[in-house]
């Protein structure tokens, strides 16, 4: 043995069939997931969501929503005047759309209702109406379409920011290099999947705290933007994540539906639950 040597070791981990930690409540069934979770007196909730990809709201009809009988309250835009976003640059996100909506499927209302099926009848009952904007649909279409703005913020027109970078000297590099490639790629867009989607409870506790539990990686940006959205200061939100069934980086931000589960709940003084 070398001087500088020590003992050998016979390694502990690496290659060795070693049990999870968490295994035995996840084959049992013993984990309980953010959709396992429910409370008495729960409420259920469904969102409204955007048929169309661009255009201004002119109005949202609730009564028929209302009327059914179960239906406990309908939420509009007008209950999130105050946006977050996941960068500081982009802060015009709204919990619920309140004059626009910029993609199919963008949150416009929400309907709160005593089971799940009576949410869904409700939601389909709230009338949307629309005055569409025109739909841009690629970065080359943007750049030709100033107006209407996607977004408020950025540069100008449809450019979030126009920046030219030139390090050394570009021709002289591309005229002595070996080989030089020029081409156009297109990669088309994809979402994560994972087993389990997204679910939230939220409820109001008798010391007036919200606690939202919620299938997300990332509880401290949403114990901030449920914060600053709900208007409650930041040591009276607790957010609780509870194992997950995958997430891949798509439960990397705050959604709408947390933050509205937990407003619905402030509104009905009940536990509120959507997925």
């Amino acid at each position: 043995m070398a001087a500088n040597e020590g003992p050998t070791r016979p390694l502990e981990v690496l290659g060795k069939p070693l049990c999870r930690v968490d295994a035995l409540g996840k084959v049992t069934g013993e984990t309980r997931f953010a959709d396992d979770l429910s409370m008495p007196g729960m409420l259920h909730l469904k969102l409204v969501r955007s048929t169309v990809p661009h255009a201004r709201i002119v109005g949202i009809g609730t009564e028929k929503a209302l009327a059914l009988p179960g239906v406990r309250a309908v939420l509009t835009g007008a209950e999130f005047p105050i946006p977050f976003g996941i960068l500081p640059v982009s802060q015009d996100e709204h919990a619920l759309c309140p004059d626009k909506v910029r993609f199919v499927g963008d949150p416009v209302a929400a309907v709160v209702a005593s089971d799940e099926l009576t949410a869904e009848e409700a939601a389909r009952l709230v009338d949307v109406r629309y005055e569409p904007l025109a739909t841009i649909a690629s970065p080359e279409q943007a750049l030709k379409v100033p107006e209407p703005r996607i977004h408020d913020y950025g540069d100008g027109g449809n450019i979030h920011k126009a920046v030219a970078f030139d390090f050394g000297d570009v021709p002289a590099a591309l005229d002595d290099a070996h080989a030089v490639f020029e081409d156009t790629f297109f990669y088309q867009g994809n979402t994560h999947l994972a087993l389990e989607q997204h679910a939230a409870l939220a409820h109001v506790g008798t010391d007036g705290r919200v606690t939202i539990a919620s299938s997300t990686q990332t509880p401290h940006y949403l114990h901030r933007a449920a914060a600053k959205v709900l208007g409650v200061p930041a040591s009276r939100v607790r957010i609780i994540a509870p194992p997950q069934g995958g997430g891949f980086g798509g439960k990397t931000e705050p959604f709408s539906h947390e933050i509205v589960a937990a407003k619905a709940a402030m509104l009905t003084g009940r536990p509120v639950k959507v997925s």
